[in-house]
């Protein structure tokens, strides 16, 4: 098998990989899917594709033209590249000593956890089975599709698992990130606690998450990571990127 037959075959599986959240579409996949096709399509029409680079390279215009094209892209791989980089550091930011959990929320099917927020919620029963005078603040809102808030879906979740509901607190208004964690910080100043808090989240989500919460004055975060499934874990890790993009653009102004 020549190297052009491996890149395509890689391109083929990674374009699956972003195919398989379908038909639901986001940023993630949809970037994703962009760019697998755009590889596929250089790597199949390579001989076209490198006749097509030697014309334009003619003109001084056209080198100009390349040039910023290929310092565009590897500014961008390099990027990304440490993006990922600081995500990985912040999956292993596990809690040194106990404190309050704070859950984010994730879709409800219905009046039932989706499999992401199960995840995520039997990753903060774990931890609380080991700690038993830990409590938690699970966190989310009503969307347009769900028949009942987030954090009402999560605190039954894990009262049913054994969890006494003294030890769970409801924040039921968020509807971001953002609001997660600003919202569970006002409960957390009502009940006069520390503002250390430790984050469970998916561990793609856990960068951006403690990033947030330190824009909110929170000097002291951790995180306990669940496991994303690993078919969209390339759509949302894409989707990561986008959206710590955005929030470092806002921070910045």
């Amino acid at each position: 098998m020549g190297l052009r037959q491996i890149f395509t075959a890689l391109e083929m599986v990674l374009l699956v990989l972003f195919l398989v959240p379908l038909p639901v579409i986001n940023a993630g996949n949809a970037v994703g899917i962009v760019i697998s096709l755009a590889a596929l399509f250089v790597t199949c029409g390579w001989d076209e594709f490198v006749m097509l680079w030697g014309i334009i390279w003619q003109s001084d215009g056209g080198k100009v033209l390349l040039m910023v094209i290929i310092l565009l892209l590897s500014g961008a791989a390099v990027y990304a590249f440490v993006l990922s980089v600081n995500m990985l550091r912040a999956m292993r930011r596990s809690p040194k000593k106990p404190d309050i959990l704070v859950v984010l929320g994730c879709k409800v099917v219905g009046e039932r956890p989706s499999r992401m927020l199960r995840r995520r919620l039997n990753a903060a029963y774990e931890y609380m089975q080991e700690h038993k005078n830990v409590s938690c603040i699970v966190s989310g809102g009503q969307g347009r599709d769900e028949k009942i808030p987030e954090a009402e879906a999560m605190k039954r979740y894990l009262v049913s698992k054994g969890i006494d509901e003294e030890r769970i607190i409801k924040e039921d208004k968020s509807t971001s990130t953002d609001e997660n964690i600003e919202n569970s910080l006002e409960i957390i100043d009502a009940l006069g606690l520390e503002r250390r808090i430790t984050i469970v989240t998916d561990g793609f989500h856990q960068y951006r998450a403690g990033l947030i919460a330190k824009n909110h004055g929170v000097k002291e975060v951790h995180g306990i990571s669940a496991q994303t499934e690993p078919r969209f874990l390339f759509t949302y890790w894409i989707r990561e990127w986008l959206g710590l993009t955005k929030l470092l653009l806002i921070s910045r102004r």
